[in-house]
């Protein structure tokens, strides 16, 4: 056996690791708490309701997690940060697409239903590439690699569902039985 030489050794205590988690839970925070406000200046009326989409996609992403009994961990908080970020592109998409379809003309009822038709095609095949990602990270990952794919792939199922149905319903709750709609808040 070759003789070892010790140089220098370390001991990571868990103080370390509560520290860290609490600096990815502030920076979580602090982002999704930016983007809600960039929502509700930028859309308006509807950036009251990507918001209130928002809120029940991390509601449901802590819910899911729950029911699986999963810890809060570093590779965890950097799947939610995920989910903020594609949750946000997703609504960026529905809301540019109502815009579009109302500078062409489209009366604003219509413009809705045709941004949320036509944006959900592209969410579907952009979450859906993610998604793949993500079980392939979990099927060949280990350890901390498996953490961020299960909170990536459960918070890439719940921003879809959010994105397109959850905010659909609130918008046609909203606008869907006025009659005489000339314009939209966006």
């Amino acid at each position: 056996a070759a003789p070892m030489d010790f140089v220098d050794e370390r001991t990571v205590g868990p103080s370390l690791g509560r520290e860290n988690v609490e600096r990815g839970l502030t920076a979580v925070t602090y982002s999704f708490a930016f983007a809600l406000i960039f929502f509700l200046f930028y859309y308006r009326m509807f950036g009251v309701i990507t918001c209130m989409a928002l809120l029940l996609n991390m509601l449901m992403l802590v819910a899911v997690m729950s029911l699986f009994g999963a810890t809060l961990t570093l590779p965890g908080l950097a799947g939610i940060a995920l989910t903020v970020g594609m949750s946000v592109d997703a609504n960026v998409l529905i809301n540019e697409r109502i815009r579009e379809e109302l500078r062409a003309g489209v009366p604003p009822q219509a413009a809705i239903a045709t941004g949320y038709d036509k944006a959900s095609g592209t969410i579907f095949d952009s979450n859906m590439t993610a998604l793949l990602a993500g079980v392939a990270l979990y099927a060949f990952g280990t350890g901390p690699l498996k953490g961020f794919a299960v909170t990536m792939v459960i918070g890439i199922l719940t921003s879809v569902f959010t994105a397109v149905t959850v905010s659909r319903g609130i918008a046609t709750l909203i606008y869907g039985g006025r009659r005489k709609l000339k314009s939209l808040a966006i």
